[in-house]
This record gives structure tokens, sequence and C-alpha cells, in this order.
């Protein structure tokens, strides 16, 4: 293990009119360095282009997942996928990206656009050799990765976009790179990088894409963790000790919670400086505590960052609303979706009497439901979770269940 991570993003525009996009990105992980990723475009559109694209990502993730040779993968696609009734071929391109111990990347491509990688967010031109399998021709690569090293990969989607309309030709691969070398940021993540491009396609497709269109982005990080602590513990002797197991871990360090950030700032020495102005009328004012990253309300917001959680995995048309916004919901959703690649839960178990409402849709495990929702959706992102509920702690090693 190295102080590296994989961090992978894809989005997906689906043709005009149809339903189902005909493009799939398959992700296997393997361990915590090691990833296989796998873009497919079925051919033509609709339910047909989306049955060939998610057989070939499964299929060839699985079997490269699995060691297979590269070969006998594309000889099992050959093999699996169905003829299409019309053009009386079966046929789905592939692009394949393994990485290893996030520091090597093994690349294969059949038919798609070729993958870009920019290298200090310039592009690097990497060697390819050619081979012939079934009568394709594929296109593989070694390539050994540095931090905030980029691979960027697309259906050919993404190179047709604004044919017949903005550009004559379409968008070609080295105006790609252009785009991208100019609006690259070392501190973008993959899923905001993936965003941009696919964003530019749509423009120059008019909202009105010709072709389902996919782009997958894999980056070299750096981990990054960060701690929230929500929720004092159940037994107030306890609040000492809690706090030092919080403020002793490396990395950020947000609280949540009133009650929470009072007993925080106690144990620090320091105030809660409240601001009573409402950046976001339905989410409670932010605080400040010094030795404290970000201090905010609890139960309200972290309600409000689940959402903006399952947005960011699924078509993300929230996005601009956590963004740029200064709430604390929003600020907590940036540093957990971007920054964080490595997140550590602190939650207390003492009883809120607010919450014991059952006029409330929530149960007073509201907290940990929050939480544990909420933590299934940064795996999703590829984040590295551990969730410690802090039931008592006492003069012996049971210091905190973890999750």
């Amino acid at each position: 293990m190295n102080n590296l991570c994989t961090d992978i993003g894809h989005m997906s525009l689906t043709k005009y009119g149809e339903e189902l996009c005909g493009d799939m990105v398959e992700v296997i992980e393997q361990g915590d360095d090691d990833y296989v990723v796998v873009l497919a475009d079925g051919l033509g559109s609709g339910v047909k282009a989306n049955i060939l694209s998610t057989l070939t990502s499964k299929i060839i993730s699985t079997m490269i997942a699995n060691n297979m040779p590269l070969e006998m993968c594309v000889d099992t696609i050959a093999k699996t996928l169905p003829i299409c009734s019309v053009r009386q071929v079966a046929y789905s391109t592939f692009t394949i990206v393994r990485v290893i111990d996030n520091k090597e990347a093994e690349i294969a491509q059949y038919d798609n656009p070729h993958v870009i990688l920019l290298r200090d967010g310039k592009n690097l031109v990497y060697p390819e050799s050619a081979v012939e399998i079934d009568g394709k021709m594929i296109y593989k690569s070694k390539i050994s990765l540095k931090l905030n090293d980029t691979l960027i990969f697309t259906s050919d989607g993404a190179v047709y976009a604004g044919i017949g309309e903005n550009m004559n030709f379409g968008w070609q691969r080295d105006q790609i790179i252009e785009f991208m070398e100019e609006y690259y940021r070392p501190d973008f993540t993959a899923k905001t990088l993936s965003s941009l491009l696919l964003d530019q396609c749509d423009k120059l497709y008019g909202g009105r894409p010709g072709d389902d269109t996919t782009v997958c982005v894999v980056k070299i990080r750096e981990r990054k963790s960060v701690n929230l602590l929500m929720g004092p513990p159940r037994n107030p002797a306890d609040v000492n000790k809690m706090m030092s197991l919080f403020f002793g871990k490396t990395g950020k360090h947000i609280v949540c919670g009133g009650t929470t950030s009072t007993l925080a700032a106690d144990f620090l020495g320091k105030e809660v400086k409240t601001d009573l102005k409402y950046l976001d009328p339905e989410i409670p004012p932010i605080a400040e505590i010094d030795g404290v990253d970000l201090t905010t309300e609890g139960v309200i917001t972290m309600s409000r960052v689940l959402e903006y959680a399952k947005s960011y995995l699924n078509d993300d048309d929230i996005y601009a609303d956590w963004s740029v916004r200064a709430d604390g919901a929003s600020q907590i959703a940036r540093i957990l979706f971007q920054e964080a690649t490595d997140i550590n839960f602190f939650v207390g178990t003492a009883i809120n009497p607010a919450h014991q409402n059952p006029n409330l849709p929530i149960n007073f495990n509201i907290k940990m439901q929050l939480v544990t929702e909420l933590s299934e959706y940064l795996k999703k992102m590829g984040k590295r979770i551990k969730v410690s509920q802090i039931l008592y702690i006492c003069l012996f090693p049971l210091l905190f269940f973890d999750i």
C-alpha cells in the first residue's frame, strides 16, 4: 500500500430520443490499490446497444479481474454477444484500463477513441503496440503512473459532437486534448473532469445528443483523510476521551451538531463563534471554532448532504447547488465528495430529545441512519470509510464500536 489512490469518475449522455444509453462503464476494485475499468460502446443505440455494452463491460471486467488473457476475453465476447437481426453482426467497442498498485496502467483499446494521458496537465504521448485478435485490431499499452496523472477515455459520441452544427467534422481527439489541457486543474477530481468534458459535448450537440456519449476519467491522487464527528457520547464522563480520539486523527476535522460543537470547543479551550446569517434558508448557519475546519448543525445539514450524495452518483443535476455555495451542507459535500479519499465518522449515541417526536419521519437512531446510508454512497464514490459508533468509554480497551 502507498499514499496514492485511484480516483474514477464517469458520466454519460443518452442519444436524443432514446430511453437507454448504449454505452456502459464497469468498475471492479481488486483490493485497495488495483482497479479494472471497462468502457463499452454497443452497436447502434437504445435497448440493443445497451444490452451489447452491458454484456461486454461485465464479461471483460470480470475476466480481466480474474487474470484471464485478453485473447480469451475477446473470443468470449465474440461468442456471447447476440447477433443483431438487422446488421447481422454482434459488435461492441471497448476500452480497458487496469490500474495496478496505483503505479501502473495496462490499457487495451478496440475501436474507441484512444485514451488521453495528461501529465502535469499536458498531453503525454505514450507507446502503443497493435495486436490482431479474432480479426480485431487491439491497441495495448503499459504506462508507469505518477501523482496527478489523468487518463481520459470516451465513447465515439464525444468525437462526433458538433457534426453538422458547430463543427463540420465533429470534435476531434486533438481538440478534446486542447480543451482538457485548458480546463485541467490539479485539484479537480475525476468526476469533475468527466463532467467538464461531457458538458462541453452536450453544448456541441445543442442539448440534443446525436449519439450516446460517455466520458470516463481515471486520476492518480494523494490520499486525504477527513474526520467527521456527529453527536456526543451517551456518558458525559467520556467526552474528553472521545474528543482525544477524534482530534488525534490526521486530516481535516468536521464537527456537526450544536451540543457536539460546544463540547469540542470546551475540549480545545476555544469558543464557538456563531454566524446567524442563513446562507440557505433551509440549512442552519455554520459556526467557527479555532482548531476545527468546519462546524455545522447536525441532522438537517447531514440530511441535505445525503441528498447531494444521491444526486452525485446519478445525474448530478443539483451539482450547481453545492459546488459553490457556502452553507454547511454544501461545504461538507465538497470536502467529502471532492477532497477526501479516506473518511472517518465518529457518531455519538446520546439521545437528543428533539428527535423523539413520533410525528417526525425519523426515529431515534437518525444519526446512525444518516451516516450509514451516506457511507454507502461514499463507498460507491471510491472512498475508504470507517464508522465508529461511540457507545461508552471505560478503563477497558473497548472504546467504540466499528460499523
